[in-house]
């Protein structure tokens, strides 16, 4: 049996240390290999090896691939919606190109397996607000969105016409505490946390009432390595798998972090990122990631609020 060798490029942001670590905790720190453009990850550093790579740097990352024998490839580089829209033809640039980089090499290499990941932003105003369905009205309104959704068929496109086992997930909003969340319209529910244990008091940059879907790292990371482990036939969607955690709105938020901090105050003063948030679904409808590879969510509010003010109390000792 092929030992797996696994390169995770944009290994440093939001996503990328979390999975690598626990990709590691899996295959073994030698087996895979972290990248960014950033300099090393505190987490991290000691936990296996890391090259600085440049995906948009066709032949710098073929070198890579071929060099370190990989066999999956996780591609997490991004410019997220928020700081897309200060820069929209940058982010498409990126967005897009890095996952055509990335598609054509694992094609000629015959990769194992390649993941890629969607996002809720794929949706637009005329999409469902409640329990959107995998396969509805897709409008996208952010070059972000527009980039997600354009990558979704390219991926759909090499497997079907290449039969590269590509595989996706639409993230919602992503709650963590190890990591800085990465210039994206669901940050405030991270930025609450640190607000709240440091200050007592946040200013939200949603309206109070603004349902957004929403999930904990450790749910997203584990729906992930669920998703590439599964059987390949058991994959019935090979654009990306809507999947859901929670939904809830800042007001929710804030009184779950109040029952734990007695004086802690939330006001409210929206900016671009409402009309952002106000054209994406309140709740996702993950039906058939539940019924094809067993995805079900482990942390609700209640659950999540708990696990974060404890371990975020004790990364800001």
């Amino acid at each position: 049996m092929i030992k797996e060798k696994i390169l995770v490029i944009g290994a440093c942001g939001q996503i990328g240390v979390e999975l690598t670590l626990e990709l590691r905790r899996i295959y073994g720190g030698a087996q895979v290999i972290a990248s960014d453009l950033r300099e090393e990850n505190e987490l991290l550093k000691g936990t296996g090896p890391y090259v600085s790579l440049d995906v948009m740097n066709k032949e710098m990352l073929h070198v890579q691939v071929i060099r370190q024998n990989i066999t999956q490839i996780y591609l997490l580089a991004a410019i997220l919606s928020a700081t897309g829209e200060k820069n929209p033809n940058l982010a498409w640039s990126l967005n897009m190109q890095s996952l055509l980089n990335v598609l054509e090499i694992a094609k000629e290499e015959q990769i194992k397996k390649v993941y890629w990941p969607s996002s809720i932003a794929v949706f637009g105003p005329t999409s469902p607000k409640k329990n959107c369905p995998q396969q509805t009205i897709i409008e996208p309104i952010t070059v972000y969105g527009i980039s997600k959704y354009a990558g979704e068929f390219w991926c759909n496109y090499y497997h079907h016409r290449y039969g590269l086992d590509v595989r996706s997930l639409r993230y919602p909003g992503l709650i963590s505490y190890k990591s800085e969340p990465g210039g994206g319209t669901t940050d405030y529910a991270v930025e609450i946390f640190y607000a709240a244990l440091e200050e007592k008091k946040y200013t939200c940059c949603l309206k109070e009432d603004t349902y957004l879907p929403m999930m904990y790292m450790p749910d997203a990371i584990r729906a992930t390595i669920e998703l590439m482990e599964a059987k390949s036939d058991a994959i019935s969607v090979r654009t990306s798998y809507n999947i859901s955690g929670m939904s809830f709105s800042p007001k929710e938020i804030s009184l779950e972090i109040k029952k734990h901090i007695p004086g802690f105050r939330t006001t409210y003063k929206p900016d671009y990122r409402q009309a952002i948030a106000e054209s994406w679904p309140q709740s996702i409808n993950d039906q058939i990631a539940k019924k094809d590879w067993g995805w079900k969510p482990a942390f609700d509010l209640e659950k999540m609020t708990k696990e974060m003010l404890k371990n975020m109390r004790k990364v800001l000792e």
